[in-house]
């Protein structure tokens, strides 16, 4: 047990997981971090990341995390690329699996993070970050004067669409029924903007592009219509998936407060969650924001209430 008995483990990579490990480290807790499945977190499959401060001419998501790991691992951290499966935090020290393995920690920070709900075509995922994209506050700016597309019908595509009319020409909102689950309010604003337009009964059942010289972009959709099955060609710039995140909590299910969509709950003003000595950053908890730069912020303030914690417990 002694060997992987650790004071702070930090269950997910991600700017909150290297942000609480950076702090960590530097106070000598020596943090491991779990970077589990996704290495690095949503910001490895962002392309061009220019709204993180400090980057002056904008920097690649993958390259941004990698810097960010390194730092943390330059003062002490330490990263296992292995899959957090299991936790019981109702003994102390916490004891995590990992499949087969044990691992027992004093404290935790839960940077695991949220998923974008994607349409699941293949072809989504070919054009992921190439016109094709989950998050229009990180990729919006890339499509001024351009014709995009938001697919869903809640206050997430809403949202997205009304924002993507600050740089778009066009915004279509493609939903696949006549009514809408958003909120009259979003719904409204979303009608009277005159750049956004709607099309309804429609799926989209391909992503299409092109391929040169190693350069991919995509150049429209392929929409099938929901009531007698006809199909169309749809030319677009861009395609942003608006149908939700959905927070990695299943293993925390019964042991952690959550809301109904599954986000964690923290003590207002904290990274406190309802089990003492087990704390919660980054997009795990925030339904709001959900920026690079707002999840570094929240896994700084873990970090530091860990650290705070841990001495008040000796």
């Amino acid at each position: 047990m002694a060997e992987n008995h650790h004071k702070v483990i930090i269950i997910g990579s991600g700017p909150a997981g290297f942000t609480a490990a950076l702090y960590n480290a530097r106070a000598n807790l020596k943090p491991v971090i779990f970077e589990g499945m996704q290495p690095g977190g949503q910001l490895t499959i962002t392309t061009e990341v220019e709204n993180y401060p400090g980057f002056e001419h904008g920097i690649q998501g993958p390259e941004l995390m990698d810097i960010m790991r390194k730092q943390a691992q330059r003062v002490g951290a330490q990263s296992f690329y292995k899959e957090i499966t299991e936790v019981d935090f109702s003994i102390r020290p916490f004891k995590l699996k990992s499949y087969e393995e044990e691992y027992f920690a004093d404290a935790v920070i839960v940077a695991t993070g949220a998923s974008a709900k994607l349409l699941g075509l293949e072809s989504e995922k070919k054009y992921m970050g190439y016109g094709v994209s989950a998050c229009a506050t990180c990729d919006g700016f890339f499509f001024k004067n351009q014709k995009v597309l938001v697919v869903g019908g809640g206050d997430t595509a809403m949202e997205e669409a009304t924002y993507l009319t600050n740089h778009a020409s066009e915004v279509t909102i493609v939903h696949r029924r006549e009514g809408f689950r958003a909120s009259s309010i979003m719904l409204n604003r979303a009608e009277k903007n005159p750049k956004i337009k709607f099309m309804l009964n429609k799926t989209i059942k391909e992503v299409v592009g092109v391929e040169q010289n190693g350069i991919k972009k995509m150049t429209g959709v392929f929409l099938e219509d929901t009531r007698d099955h006809s199909t169309e060609d749809y030319k677009a710039d861009g395609l942003f998936i608006g149908i939700g995140h959905k927070p990695n909590t299943e293993i925390f299910k019964g042991q952690l407060e959550m809301d109904e969509v599954g986000y964690l709950k923290v003590k207002p003003g904290s990274t406190y969650t309802n089990i003492e000595g087990v704390f919660a950053a980054g997009d795990v908890m925030d339904s709001k924001y959900r920026q690079a730069v707002t999840a570094a912020g929240s896994g700084c303030m873990a970090a530091i209430d860990a650290e705070r914690w841990l001495e008040a417990q000796e």
